[in-house]
């Protein structure tokens, strides 16, 4: 696997091994909160690891419905909610779509990169970003209640075929 200077997701790597090292990190952080990663959750989770490419819920819904998993969009909602909830995922308010995490059990600010080309999404660290706008909202005496860093771009690969 090649350390990449750009985000995981815009890099050449061994997408078998980062998915499967995602659920390993999913499974060890959910043992050790006690959580229940039940069938339905496992597999949204599984599916959104898939790819470096946010999802909506009807497409997660979707995926689990063709694995026997129920067709009502609450069974996609609840996995999702689970997932997001306990840092095993995010949602992409951009999109109306959720991507799996990328540092689940780790305290982060993630930014995501959104490719307009290729619609993969690439988590990065936030925190300088979080940092400035808090400190942009203080001064006009502004309380962030919630902060997503989302940006839409081109990706390397893409800028490379435009």
């Amino acid at each position: 696997m090649t350390t990449p200077k750009a985000p995981l997701a815009f890099a050449e790597h061994d997408h078998t091994a980062c998915s499967g090292e995602g659920l390993a990190r999913a499974d060890a952080l959910a043992k050790a909160k006690g959580l229940r990663l039940t069938p339905v959750r496992r597999r949204a989770l599984e599916i959104l690891l898939e790819s470096h490419q946010a999802m909506g819920a009807y497409e997660v819904l979707e995926r689990l419905a063709e694995d026997g998993y129920g067709k009502q969009p609450p069974v996609a909602y609840r996995a999702l909610d689970f997932l997001v909830d306990n840092g095993l995922a995010h949602r992409i308010r951009r999109l109306n779509a959720f991507t799996a995490c990328m540092h689940p059990g780790e305290a982060h600010r993630p930014a995501f990169f959104i490719c307009t080309g290729c619609n993969q999404v690439a988590e990065a660290p936030g925190a300088p970003v979080a940092q400035a706008m808090e400190e942009a909202a203080d001064l006009v005496g502004f309380q962030i209640e919630r902060l997503n860093i989302e940006a839409v771009g081109l990706c390397p690969t893409c800028q490379e075929e435009a």
